[in-house]
């Protein structure tokens, strides 16, 4: 470390009777703190080395839900944005017939997921997506939202610090970032398409799965689109007019409201009446 600032003087410094009283005070300060050497050329202060920054706390520290739901409110200020911000990519104005195949990314564990991890996996499955089938061919959904706010007892590691730290005296932490808490077999994402990009479809999702923690299922789902309606009954009711399109969505027409207003053929009462 001393020869390294020794080099570092000497490139930066040009008068040789500076050079040596900087590197003992570099040395004499070095033993117990970390120091920024600084330079006047021309009355302008030049660093000699950049500090290097905090980085985030590895997320494997926040994976196991312990803790009650901590989310953002009145009481909880000064929270970062997380990290996603889009939760819906692709042709998400597409009708609902347009797109019947569906596929999710289920989760098998329960855990936290970072909000960092949601939009790696957002961007993984909408690159693959985009470039293999097209930016016109499918609808991405992130189902789950990073709403659990993550905190952070920060601690001086450097030497000297003690003296500058209370340890575990007041030891409630400052908002980190948010995560969402996952339960066993929630959907994490969910992509609907054509038939034809179906393949596509299950191999983004199955790179979306490094991004995450844990265990990840996918899963082909039986309905139609993102509907809650199998794809039989679906088709049936359509060509029956029992079913009309609602955005991404549809309603299922009930047997409800007066006689007058329904149309002819639309009683739907199953098997005989029982006089």
């Amino acid at each position: 470390m001393g020869k390294q600032i020794a080099d570092r003087i000497s490139e930066v410094v040009e008068d040789e009777s500076r050079k040596g009283d900087l590197l003992m005070l570099a040395l004499s300060k070095l033993s117990f703190t970390r120091v920024s050497l600084y330079e006047e050329v021309d009355h302008q202060p030049k660093r000699l080395w950049k500090e290097a920054a905090m980085g985030r706390r590895p997320a494997r520290c926040y994976r196991q839900i312990k803790n009650k739901p901590y989310p953002k409110s009145r009481y909880c200020r000064g929270v970062p944005d997380p990290k996603i911000r889009i939760y819906d990519v692709g042709m998400k104005k597409k009708g609902v017939d347009e797109f019947p195949f569906c596929v999710h990314l289920v989760s098998w564990e329960k855990e936290n997921v970072s909000s960092e991890a949601l939009e790696a996996s957002r961007i993984a499955c909408n690159k693959y997506m985009t470039k293999f089938s097209g930016k016109d061919t499918f609808h991405l959904r992130v189902r789950v939202h990073p709403f659990h706010v993550l905190r952070i007892n920060k601690m001086l590691s450097c030497a000297g610090a003690d003296r500058l730290q209370t340890g575990m005296r007041g030891a409630f932490g400052k908002p980190q970032g948010t995560c969402a808490r996952v339960a066993i077999g929630q959907v994490l994402l969910s992509v609907r398409c054509k038939d034809g990009n179906s393949h596509h479809a299950q191999e983004a999702l199955r790179r979306a799965k490094f991004k995450f923690p844990g265990r990840q299922k996918i899963i082909v789902s039986r309905k139609w689109g993102f509907t809650k309606y199998n794809r039989t009954d679906y088709l049936k009711w359509k060509s029956e007019n029992r079913i009309v399109s609602d955005g991404v969505n549809a309603k299922l027409l009930g047997c409800h409201g007066p006689l007058a207003d329904r149309k002819p053929g639309r009683a739907f009462i199953s098997g005989p009446v029982q006089g």
